[in-house]
């Protein structure tokens, strides 16, 4: 009755458009006790607390009596005319129409992926797998869902590529766990999966998604919020609301209507994956979870658990026989000129394979063993298969590869430059959508290095190569003086166009003044940065928003006063700083014209006496108008697609409008503010001026240079541009076409993109360049201690990590 009881109230909730806190919130129930009644934990319920949740959730009569007789308790419920047949909930309605919106979404994605990763060129590898050693998996009766005392029948999880939904729907628990060693077939599996599961889903099934769980931190982030922040990401326009107000992202969460594919467990920090495994034991939530045997055993035994409710199935490695079925079909005929003009197709991989079932020699048997798992023999294929300029045959060389590591790290360190290779200048096709660019392979090499070594944390290696978090690789001293630099020409470029304009002051006036102006108002730019550096980071989120006007019937609900508010407190501060400065600069301005000693009573009396007024000014004009800017905001529309590029593109839209928006909403805000707060003031400082031709002038180079300020320095865009468009290839350390390089790199199959963000081919390429990157810098630290987040304060070890350049 336990599953029956957590099934209906999950459904009773879906359809009235509550979460679980506002369910709590309306009933008195803990958020705590509905969680363990809805995944069937709880094993005494009592008719009162149901009835507090009927109530609250305004359950008719016949539903009533469904939850009473889950208890066993159907006689408590009153006797009631049979209702009429409820009408079908539209939010209930709205979220199977986004589910299916997302479905169609997803399988675009991964169709064009797997694509992309040539899987079906010239078929797909046969991956196969086995049923998971026991004391991985559950126990068959939990797995089955039995009640107690039922005998477990025999689930046949045999299969291949093919079959991978059918087997898991197999599974009643819905919860599959997948191993496999690195380089095995976890994620194209996963891919398969998906695709095969959306081939055949029904209305009430839900949307299989993956997710690269590598990047979760389970002691800070929820299972169920991490959830939702990376469909977020990935997906847009899931950030429009329900009747509710949560977002369609949480809603479709909370509705089980997301099947999480979490691909990675092993790419969790090592400190966190035991609290990864509880968090995942605390719901009966369906899921697939792909990692490397060992680390998970290692998680498995440390939290004394496996992962509850789950079955197991462990891929298996490549035969001979898989190899001389895929490995010949790579090589495309090419005819060997042999002199007299008839050239012979040459069976480049024939002497190999017969070596490999020979398997006479120590440097075969090394071979046979490397090519064992899917990467490798793409590895291989790519060096191969695709070039007339080498023979596999070297492979077989013991001398040079005594050793499998050293075998793989040759495949590893041969694909880049392979892909790369130079070609003549009738196959260079330019920069245009979908083009190759010839880049020279040593360089595409150490770029592809950075990048690498950028995803380097010192607990941590991170997978998701986001061009937003790109600019976080330089230093933070860096990016602060960098927002000093682009802040203080803003502002001085705006004052000498406006000066020049609207003033009658000549031009050495105009000069010096925004020369004075420019550099103090950078300084307060980079302090607000510095300060948001400091506890955030520095790094800014891409918007997930387009501008656009109200429309008739739009109404300004409980959530976007809130974000006014935030939005309006936050900025406050930052606009008050900058106000300060504007008053210093005004101070230094005129002492340099009148000579006045900047030691002189008054002049520190006024300095002050300014320094409130611009604060208060800037202040208010910058929380007013990026507050009501927030009403403008509206999610992205449910077609667009959140690739890199797309997301990219999308954010310079969204900038150029706010900087449309910005301009003069700023400096109508700061004019007209300026007369208000002046007025104030002066009616307990004195006489103050502040004249209209004034107020104009500075809200004018306020509204340009603070609006052209902010998308430079305090948004993902901007960063991007100042840092991964303009610094970073003035040090060497990136190309200056950052789009066509990635874009490029992804196509070349050395990317590979995972929603909004793009990830190297597979986790061991990123090692060895990043690895490589860092043995050719002269100031490498090769050995850091850094504590990891295991529960213990004395656990140390030592990481091969860099310093940040």
């Amino acid at each position: 009755m336990t599953d029956q009881l957590g099934t209906l109230l999950r459904r009773l909730r879906t359809q009235s458009g509550l979460t679980q806190e506002q369910l709590a919130e309306r009933s008195g129930v803990s958020v705590r006790t509905i969680r363990r009644l809805e995944t069937g934990k709880s094993t005494d319920h009592r008719l009162g607390t149901v009835n507090l949740l009927a109530d609250a959730l305004e359950v008719g009569p016949e539903d009533r009596q469904l939850l009473a007789a889950t208890l066993g308790k159907a006689e408590s419920a009153p006797a009631v005319p049979p209702p009429r047949s409820p009408e079908p909930s539209p939010i209930r309605g709205a979220l199977a129409d986004a589910a299916d919106e997302l479905a169609r979404e997803v399988r675009r994605r991964w169709r064009r992926e797997e694509e992309q990763r040539r899987v079906h060129d010239p078929f797909p590898l046969p991956v196969g797998w086995q049923e998971a050693p026991a004391d991985l998996t559950d126990y068959s009766e939990n797995i089955q869902r039995l009640e107690a005392g039922a005998a477990p029948g025999r689930v046949d999880l045999s299969g291949d590529l093919r079959s991978t939904a059918e087997v898991y729907r197999k599974i009643s628990s819905g919860r599959l766990v997948v191993l496999g060693r690195a380089g095995s077939g976890k994620s194209i599996l996963t891919i398969r999966f998906v695709l095969d599961f959306l081939e055949t889903r029904a209305f009430s099934d839900p949307v299989p998604v993956i997710f690269s769980v590598g990047s979760w931190d389970p002691t800070a982030t929820a299972l169920r919020d991490w959830l939702i922040g990376r469909l977020l990401r990935d997906h847009p326009h899931l950030a429009r609301r329900v009747p509710s107000g949560v977002t369609l992202a949480a809603a479709l969460v909370d509705a089980d209507l997301i099947l999480p594919v979490l691909d990675g467990f092993d790419e969790i920090a090592e400190g966190l994956r035991r609290e990864a495994l509880e968090e995942l034991n605390a719901t009966s939530l369906p899921l697939v979870l792909t990692s490397r045997r060992g680390e998970f055993a290692e998680a498995v035994l440390a939290a004394r658990t496996p992962l509850v409710l789950a079955a197991g199935i462990e891929l298996t490695d490549l035969t001979l026989d898989d190899l001389a079925a895929y490995l010949p079909r790579t090589a495309r005929p090419v005819a060997r000129d042999d002199g007299d003009g008839d050239g012979e197709p040459e069976a480049v991989w024939e002497g190999v394979l017969t070596e490999l079932r020979a398997q006479e020699t120590p440097a075969s048997r090394i071979l046979a063993r490397v090519l064992s798992t899917p990467l490798m023999v793409i590895l291989a294929r790519t060096m191969y298969s695709e070039t007339q300029d080498r023979h596999p045959s070297e492979l077989l060389n013991s001398t040079k590869f005594p050793a499998e590591h050293l075998l793989e790290e040759h495949l590893l360190a041969g694909f880049v430059p392979t892909v790369y290779r130079r070609r003549a200048p009738e196959q260079v096709v330019g920069s245009r959508p979908g083009g190759q660019r010839n880049w020279d392979p040593e360089l595409a090499q150490r770029w592809l290095g950075y990048l690498a070594h950028h995803l380097v944390r010192l607990d941590r290696d991170r997978q998701d190569l986001a061009w937003w978090q790109i600019a976080d690789s330089l230093r933070r001293s860096t990016r602060i003086a960098t927002v000093v630099l682009v802040s203080a020409l803003c502002i001085a470029g705006a004052d000498w166009v406006v000066g020049l304009l609207v003033t009658p002051l000549g031009f050495s006036e105009v000069l010096v003044q925004g020369a004075l102006l420019g550099p103090v108002a950078g300084l307060a730019f980079g302090s607000v940065y510095g300060v948001m550096a400091a506890f955030g980071g520095g790094v800014f989120e891409p918007a997930r928003v387009r501008l656009r006007l109200p429309r008739a019937h739009d109404s300004i609900g409980r959530g976007p006063v809130r974000t006014f508010t935030t939005r309006f407190g936050s900025v406050l501060l930052g606009g008050f700083v900058m106000g300060v400065g504007c008053a210093c600069a005004l101070t230094l301005e005129r002492a340099l014209y009148l000579g006045i000693p900047l030691t002189n009573g008054d002049v520190i009396e006024g300095t002050l006496i300014n320094m409130l007024a611009f604060g208060l000014i800037f202040g208010s004009a910058a929380g007013l108008v990026f507050g009501l800017m927030a009403v403008l905001e509206a999610p992205l529309d449910v077609t667009f697609a959140a690739t890199p590029m797309g997301l990219l593109s999308s954010n310079r839209a969204t900038v150029s409008g706010q900087i449309l928006v910005l301009v003069p909403m700023l400096t109508l805000a700061i004019a007209g503010g300026g007369r208000l707060v002046v007025e104030l003031l002066q009616s307990f400082l004195g006489p103050m001026n502040w004249g209209l031709s004034d107020g104009l002038f500075i809200g004018a180079v306020g509204g340009l240079g603070g609006a052209l300020s902010y998308v430079l320095s305090f948004t993902a865009w901007g960063q991007w541009v100042v840092l991964s468009r303009i610094w970073l290839p003035l040090t060497g350390k990136l190309p200056w076409n950052m789009v066509t390089f990635l874009d490029d790199a992804y196509r070349k199959g050395v990317l590979r993109q995972t929603g909004a963000v793009y990830q190297f081919r597979h986790i061991r390429l990123q090692h060895h360049l990043g690895h490589s990157f860092r043995q050719q810098q002269s100031n490498y630290a090769p050995a850091r201690f850094a504590t990891l987040r295991t529960g213990r304060a004395d656990q140390a070890v030592v990481t091969d990590r860099a310093d940040r350049s």
